[in-house]
């Protein structure tokens, strides 16, 4: 039997491709299809299930596309609802894939439909858990996410959790293997691991939420601290409980090629914003006025999901040389389909074209402390609000990115805004927002606190860093 976990940083999500006799299983796959058929096809194994742990909100699955390509029978735990042909297994339904079984455990909480899958060898002896959202490596699914006015509050779904993780999960045997879809820097849950696999046995020493003396004070700590989930998050989860374009249908329209003046055309034309996947330090020297800088080589897609709460918006884009499908493709996974082209030839044909162009000032955190001794600097740090509250430029107001909008007031005078996070992926973001709003007297920190405390700038006194997420 294969047991493989198929891991994505950028999204912190882990999807599972089992094996066994010829026959195949996949867990919460990506929107993309071919690598999971590949794999498939390079082992000589016929896909006979795709498993959806629950219907996902921070990324758009491609269990549609998968089953229909490879003749699967698309699974979920019971109370799904979608409006595909799926099957709705009940709770402790076995599913046989080669010599392995898969139980169904129903496992409520972070959404109604939220299940685990048991899996079990050829002797019927408990190996590992898919555990989808319901159990991280250090903490569990936020429950706030499936609310219902007037029927469901979180303190409702924490209690379902509850009784979930100690009716079902906890008393397996503590040698299990945990296999959760998300791991740290998923806005799905606050305390998550960096390790992607654990025992059950060492979870129940470790994670917080396991260890919580009773019900009561697992719903307090595990609502504790819970911000607003991202705007696009329910719109994936609708899109994941219907038919959705194909990923192929998606990554023929996105990847259009654009000349500089069929660019402006389509953002005339079509109110296209013009979302530039350059690094930050490339992004600043020049770039197309009103453009939003956030990075491919970053956490691009669940910002873009942040930044741009509409997943309808139409776009396009400006990316460096080969870097453009790797683009529509990160989009397409969080539910973007609306990306009409890229700009051929990236800057340079715009600048080549005598277009406008507009940069951003960056400074090295050196200089930043230098400005600092003379006093009077205006400093932004848009950070979460965690990391502000651990240790801060002492003066420096917060401003977190994903709240940006809410905090443009700070921005309204005429003197520089100094603006950092921690590396300066995040700073440039919002320089680019910021400037994009007729903001233009910013500057950008670049290394982030993470330079700035190299140097001899003054900065609050270290506190633990809270699980605000």
């Amino acid at each position: 039997m294969t047991i493989e976990q198929i891991y994505t940083g950028c999204l912190a999500q882990g999807a599972y491709y089992i094996e066994s006799k010829g026959e195949a299983a996949i867990i919460d796959p990506l929107r993309e299809t071919a690598p999971y058929i590949e794999r498939a096809q390079r082992n000589g194994a016929r896909i006979k299930y795709v498993l959806e742990t629950h219907f996902h909100a921070d990324f758009v699955s491609g269990h549609v596309d998968l089953a229909k390509k490879s003749g699967a029978t698309i699974v979920y735990g019971p109370n799904a609802n979608p409006t595909f042909n799926a099957h709705i297994a009940k709770d402790g339904e076995e599913l046989k894939v080669g010599d392995a079984t898969i139980r169904v455990l129903h496992t409520p909480g972070h959404t109604m439909e939220s299940t685990t899958y048991l899996l079990l060898d050829e002797a019927g002896k408990p190996g590992c858990i898919f555990t989808g959202d319901t159990l991280f490596i250090g903490d569990v699914g936020r429950p706030d996410l499936a609310q219902k006015a007037g029927t469901l509050t979180q303190e409702d779904l924490a209690g379902h959790l509850y009784d979930s993780l100690h009716d079902k999960i906890m008393p397996l045997p503590d040698d299990v293997v945990v296999y959760p879809a998300h791991g740290a820097g998923s806005a799905c849950g606050k305390n998550m691991s960096k390790e992607t696999a654990d025992t059950l046995g060492h979870q129940k020493q470790v994670n917080y939420a396991l260890r919580a003396e009773s019900r009561e004070k697992f719903i307090a700590e595990v609502t504790e601290g819970l911000l607003p989930p991202p705007a696009y998050f329910p719109q994936n989860v609708a899109m994941n409980r219907g038919e959705i374009p194909s990923v192929d249908e998606v990554m023929k329209q996105g990847l259009t090629p654009l000349s500089p003046e069929a660019l402006e055309t389509v953002v005339e034309s079509a109110g296209a914003l013009v979302l530039d996947t350059r690094p930050p330090q490339t992004f600043k020297d020049g770039f197309i006025p009103r453009s939003i800088n956030i990075g491919l080589k970053g956490d691009f897609a669940p910002w873009v999901g942040t930044l741009i709460p509409d997943v309808k918006h139409t776009l396009v884009l400006v990316c460096e040389e080969g870097s453009e499908e790797e683009a529509v493709t990160r989009l397409a996974r969080v539910g973007y389909d609306h990306v009409l082209g890229v700009l051929t030839g990236g800057i340079a044909a715009w600048k080549a074209a005598g277009k406008e162009v507009d940069t951003i000032t960056s400074i090295p955190a050196t200089v930043f402390a230098e400005r600092m001794k003379a006093g009077g600097l205006h400093v932004v740090d848009v950070r979460k609000p965690g990391e502000y509250e651990a240790e801060h430029v002492d003066g420096a107001e917060s401003a977190p990115l994903q709240y940006l909008n809410d905090h443009l007031a700070l921005f309204g005078d005429k003197q520089p805004h100094y603006v950092h996070c921690a590396g300066g992926y995040r700073s440039m973001v919002a320089c680019s927002i910021l400037k994009s709003r007729g903001i233009h007297n910013v500057i950008d920190v670049a290394g982030g606190f993470n330079a700035i405390k190299g140097t001899d700038v003054r900065v609050t006194d270290f506190a633990c860093q809270s699980k605000k997420v």
